[in-house]
């Protein structure tokens, strides 16, 4: 942030240096009217009143064009800085999801930003170059007359106290009203995400409700900080009306009392105006700059925790093996470990199954694999580096990742396999397309690969969008995949196709790990883990620990046999069969 802000300081001087001739210029009113008054009206002289008309018009024309240009380079400062800090806030609000505890709000650096550039490309910054030059008009109105001055005096400080004011009654429900601001739009995008859930199981209006309740508790505190600056604003609108009317009074019983010449009446009404407007200005302001100066504070500190870290030393994309030793991760926002003690060794070529109960910590494990949750203790390595030794860019390109929840983004197919990359190989889009088995579903839709999906992947079904996220993680043979329950939305041709796929990843040299449940997802792979509380079970051949921890059940003989079953949470030391009564199937 400070160096953003560095990067327009020149810009700012400019705006200050540009301020102070228009400043100057603006007494062009007052000075106008005085010889109006006391030269022309006096010497009756036409050509005196064409010769100041037309020297005022010049001057006021030459104003207009420095107006513009300050409010232009006021434009400039904010994009500027939106220019400077756009990539590391939108990296961080990509960031933040991963890192993020409850209550939490993803957009609120956007929004953030939009406040800050908002504020610096409007008035505001113009109000604070302004008020330094309120004591010229002061000092030029005690030359007319101490008693104009002490009027100047006297509503300046009225008006400062009310800034104080405003300041001190808005600070806290300007803050409380941007978390409710947050609160909203999260519900918002929530609402939005689930519209097909919501509609189907009859929830609209519960949630429309709990929307209804944030959302009066938003007006309600919109309403109160509006409020308050439209008092403060009327009141120092008000009371400068009728300071001038008080200084018009002023004047006359100066000039009565042959004090000050009719000209300093009208003269002093005017630049006690123009001395106290920058007062009123930042007092109409104040709300905003409240915002801007509670949005930098945030936004600088979402910066120091997930900004643009420093760039590792980049190494070579592993090739050869998977290792983790000791492995204990814990979820964003909780300080208790989810999964502990998780040590495997893994080879290139090699397939593991991860296996368990729901809630035994395997998704939880798939994501510190690829580096989505950092260890809390212990380490994973690829090739002897740990993740932390990575460029999450440079190592993106050797990571194949499937989520439980797939989900593609607005675009073409061929974009979302392609992981967006600007210079996609199409060769290598419609290849990791056939290893994952949808190179024909994707011919058969109107535009093929071109085909957009919408957001979300909206006209896909919920198999077609797991095989296109699959092909995504299949894209350019990365070294480790890692698919979490691939097969949940799979028929039996997109199972063979899993299978198929793993087979190929794995003569290709990769290393890859699935999640499952089903068993007929192990059929291609040669190793097991078993993860029961957090805890690793078992690891080592799929067989011989299959055989180890499972069991069939008794069944009769025209009946299926049922999967088989883990063992209980309570295994200790060598896995044993589970209890019958405590049979998990896989």
């Amino acid at each position: 942030m400070a160096s953003a802000l560095a990067q327009t300081r020149k810009a700012f001087y400019g705006i200050a240096a540009l301020s102070a001739v228009t400043n100057i210029l603006m007494l062009t009113g007052p000075l106008f009217m005085m010889q109006v008054y006391d030269r022309v009206l006096t010497s009756r002289s036409v050509p005196t009143l064409v010769a100041l008309t037309l020297l005022a018009l010049g001057i006021y024309a030459f104003l207009a064009v420095l107006e513009m240009m300050r409010s232009k380079i006021l434009l400039q400062i904010g994009r500027r800085i939106d220019e400077e800090l756009s990539d590391p806030t939108f990296n961080s609000v990509l960031t933040l999801p991963l890192n993020m505890a409850k209550g939490d709000a993803v957009s609120q650096p956007l929004r953030d930003l939009d406040q800050i550039r908002t504020f610096m490309s409007g008035s505001g910054p113009i109000a604070i170059c302004d008020l330094p030059w309120m004591p010229l008009y002061i000092l030029i109105l005690y030359i007319f007359h101490p008693y104009f001055g002490y009027a100047a005096i006297a509503g300046a400080a009225f008006l400062m106290a009310l800034t104080f004011c405003s300041e001190f009654l808005l600070r806290d429900p300007t803050r409380k009203l941007s978390q409710l601001v947050s609160a909203r739009w999260e519900l918002v995008e929530a609402g939005k995400r689930n519209a097909e859930p919501l509609h189907a199981m009859g929830m609209r209006t519960a949630y429309a409700n709990r929307f209804d309740e944030v959302n009066r508790r938003y007006v309600e505190g919109q309403t109160t900080t509006s409020d308050l600056t439209a008092s403060f604003s009327a009141v120092s609108k008000i009371f400068r009306m009728a300071l001038q009317s008080a200084i018009l009074a002023l004047g006359a019983w100066l000039v009565i009392q042959q004090l000050a010449s009719p000209g300093a009446i009208i003269a002093s009404s005017i630049l006690t105006s123009k001395a106290l407007s920058p007062i009123e200005m930042v007092i109409g302001q104040w709300r905003s700059f409240i915002n801007a100066r509670q949005s930098r504070r945030r936004l600088e500190d979402v910066l120091e925790r997930f900004g643009e870290a420093r760039s590792p030393m980049p190494l070579p994309a592993p090739k050869r093996s998977l290792s983790v030793a000791g492995l204990a991760v814990m979820p964003p926002g909780s300080n208790k470990p989810i999964i502990h003690d998780v040590s495997l060794s893994l080879f290139a070529g090699q397939g593991l199954g991860i296996i368990g109960p729901s809630g035994s910590g395997k998704s939880t494990l798939s994501r510190a694999l690829v580096g989505i949750w950092p260890a809390a203790r212990g380490s994973i390595r690829l090739d002897g580096a740990a993740l932390n030794q990575w460029d999450p860019e440079a190592l993106g390109p050797s990571i194949g990742y499937l989520p439980q929840g797939v989900d593609l983004f607005d675009g073409s197919i061929a974009e979302n396999i392609s992981r967006f990359s600007p210079d996609a190989n199409p060769g290598m889009i419609i290849e990791a397309a056939k290893l994952a088995g949808v190179h024909d579903l994707i011919l058969s839709m109107p535009n093929g690969y071109d085909t957009a999906i919408g957001n979300h992947g909206a006209i896909l079904s919920s198999g077609q969008r797991q095989r296109i996220g699959l092909a995504r993680a299949l894209y350019g043979k990365p070294f480790l995949v890692v698919l979490d329950e691939p097969n949940a939305n799979l028929d039996s041709e997109g199972e063979v196709a899993l299978t198929r796929a793993i087979t190929a990843i794995r003569a290709a040299g990769s290393i890859i790990i699935v999640v499952a449940h089903r068993p007929n997802a192990l059929q291609a792979l040669d190793h097991v883990l078993v993860m029961n509380g957090g805890a690793m079970v078992a690891f080592g051949p799929r067989d011989e620990v299959l055989r180890k921890t499972t069991r069939p059940t008794s069944t009769p003989a025209s009946a299926p046999t049922e999967a088989p079953a883990l063992p209980d949470a309570e295994t200790t030391g060598e896995p044993e069969a589970p209890k019958s009564g405590k049979r998990i199937a896989i």
